[in-house]
């Protein structure tokens, strides 16, 4: 099993309601603990398929971001909002505008 799977998984933030208002799911082992802990409905169709395929995800049976999709479908049904967390990659640097180089 693969719990802390990170590098095929886009992060996603999700803005709950109660006392953990925001988190940041970046691992399938985040995932598992917030839709046991914290996730404020446990009768959705879309939260049951996201359980199953977190279960699938950390066993191997179906990629991360397979899982990540029914993570989104299932925020969706419970009135989660979320978004994606844009990492910045090395080659992703701003130009300097105030170095005299020609435009």
């Amino acid at each position: 099993m693969c719990w802390n799977t990170s590098s095929a998984f886009t992060p996603v933030a999700l803005a709950l309601r109660g006392p953990a208002t925001r988190k940041i799911v970046r691992t399938l082992g985040d995932a598992a603990y917030l839709l046991i802990n914290d996730w404020p409905s446990d009768d959705g169709e879309e939260y049951v398929a996201a359980v199953k395929a977190c279960v699938d995800a950390i066993s191997g049976k179906i990629a991360p971001e397979r899982f990540r999709e029914a993570l989104l479908r299932a925020a969706d049904e419970a009135g989660i909002a979320a978004l994606t967390v844009v990492q910045p990659g090395i080659g992703d640097r701003r130009p300097d505008l105030h170095s005299g180089a020609p435009r």
